[in-house]
């Protein structure tokens, strides 16, 4: 059975009012309509923030633009972006708590891993704040005496910048801490469902001394908000985290005026495991990969590729693992595992399994929803059985589901792994590194773990191949993505034209 901890509700609690953020000025929206967002875990309103539109989005992406043309955040020195960038991570540590348990209340994760994400997105912008001060050109003095070529790297101008519900403070700080110190400017807009957290950022920023509308934040609705955003002939970039859906509707909005677009999108990632593997080890990892952040992680490790002479321990091992996981209150430090975002991404989860077992597929542990008396929850589940063809084997179901496949040569691991669209990331475990290179080189995802699961540091570069999505954040070039390239090419001394004599 699963462990439960029964949420309890919020005694005395005071809803958090926010506006928006635009041009330095915290405003009313244009229509003065307000969104509620309720907790998950609770079913209690915790938030309410002015409701942004398309005039407050063209507000924004007025302020972004002059305060990128005629601002004086494009033309600081390195260091004086970086010295910002890193007085904003100082206030934000100093409000770790505070950024956590708003997470924890509008997302319904875990205050330990809510803690644990904003510590990492701390550690983001010290890193983005260093490459401020390394963005750099090149020269070439190798083109003849009469030339000299130079290359600078200019920031690209205003970014539009969308995220996701599921991590809202460290997405949005895989992005804008980056776009920052390359001199961008930037309008944010966080899902409506948890954006308590971007707008505290807003208020750090502010603090931190950050010129007027230089980040300009809006809490709307993705036809409202993110449409504009897109579309806008002044935003010359679009930095978004979502689903592939709307990732492909992003991209042809972003076509109509050609901006750049780096998108981060769904995936299914497998982690395939050889005989030889430390099951103790990847059994921790499979639960953690499968169950963290209730599986609502587009790098959730939700397909287990097994060895066929394994696969009945192996899921066995892990069923009993599983249900050790504490599920509940994700207020209470001991959980593991919180709520579900909406009751109508529940009902998604369990239509999917609903489908699965009606296919064929066992119900190896957990299945359903729990009742704990308050919010929206699910067990840990686990099908055994699973065949590539399923829709749970190939579609992003975001819950706590684990997919069990089998294979029998490292051929048919590959084959399996990569017979889906996605292609973010991937695990292998086996003693022998000859099977972790060789399937770390065919696998087409952007990362592939050997003997581990979803690890990460500032400095390693994270993205897709195929419908995973476009380019890559974090890493040392990140700060380059939010640069266009321009060439100097330099004459030297006289010059004579074609036309005339030589």
């Amino acid at each position: 059975m699963t462990v439960m901890v029964r949420p309890q509700a919020l005694a005395d609690f005071t809803v958090r009012e926010f506006k928006m953020l635009i041009d330095g000025q915290w405003t009313n929206g244009a229509e003065g309509r307000v969104l509620e967002r309720s907790s998950p875990a609770h079913g209690q309103v915790v938030s309410r923030y002015q409701a942004a539109t398309a005039t407050d989005a063209h507000r924004a992406i007025a302020a972004a633009r002059r305060a990128f043309d005629d601002g004086p955040w494009p033309r600081l020195k390195g260091a004086e972006r970086a010295a910002l960038i890193n007085k904003a991570a100082d206030l934000m540590e100093g409000r770790a708590d505070e950024l956590a348990r708003l997470d924890t209340l509008e997302s319904g994760k875990p205050i330990s891993q809510a803690k644990g994400e904003i510590a990492g997105a701390v550690d983001i912008w010290r890193y983005a704040a260093a490459l401020a001060r390394d963005l750099h050109g090149e020269s070439y003095n190798t083109l003849g005496d009469g030339t000299l070529g130079v290359v600078l790297r200019e920031p690209i101008g205003v970014v539009s910048i969308i995220t996701p519900w599921n991590f809202p403070f460290l997405i949005v700080s895989q992005k804008l801490p980056f776009a920052l110190a390359a001199g961008c400017t930037a309008v944010v807009k966080p899902s409506e469902l948890t954006s308590a957290s971007t707008l505290v950022l807003g208020e750090i920023l502010m603090d931190a001394g950050l010129p007027p509308g230089v980040v300009n934040i809006l809490v709307g609705t993705g036809a409202e908000v993110g449409a504009p955003m897109t579309l806008h002939a002044d935003v010359d970039m679009i930095s978004f985290t979502g689903s592939t859906l709307v990732g492909k509707l992003t991209m042809t909005n972003a076509a109509q005026t050609l901006k750049k677009v780096s998108l981060e999108l769904g995936g299914k990632n497998p982690q395939i495991v050889f005989p030889d593997a430390n099951l103790d080890e990847f059994i921790d990892a499979a639960v953690f990969g499968g169950f963290f952040n209730a599986g609502e992680c587009c790098n959730a490790g939700s397909r287990l590729i097994l060895h066929r002479s394994i696969a009945d321990e192996v899921v066995s091992r892990i069923s009993e693992v599983a249900k050790a996981v504490r599920t509940g209150d994700p207020l209470d430090p001991a959980t593991q595992v919180g709520a579900i975002i909406t009751p109508q991404h529940l009902a998604k989860i369990e239509k999917y399994l609903a489908e699965a077992s009606g296919d064929g597929a066992t119900l190896a542990l957990g299945g359903g929803a729990l009742d704990l008396g308050l919010g929206q929850f699910m067990s840990p589940t686990i099908l055994s059985n699973v065949r590539p063809e399923m829709a749970v084997a190939r579609e992003e179901v975001f819950g706590p589901v684990l997919s069990v496949l089998t294979f029998e040569t490292l051929e048919e691991a590959t084959t399996i792994a990569n017979s889906i669209d996605y292609g973010l990331s991937a695990g292998v475990w086996s003693a022998n590194m000859d099977n972790c290179l060789t399937i770390g080189r065919r696998v087409r995802a952007g990362t592939v773990w050997m003997n581990t699961f979803m690890d990460g540091a500032p400095e390693l570069p994270f993205g897709g191949y195929r419908q995973s999505g476009l380019g890559r954040e974090l890493g040392r070039h990140a700060v380059e993505d939010y640069a266009e390239t321009k060439t100097l090419n330099i004459h030297i001394g006289p010059r004579t034209g074609w036309w005339m004599p030589r």
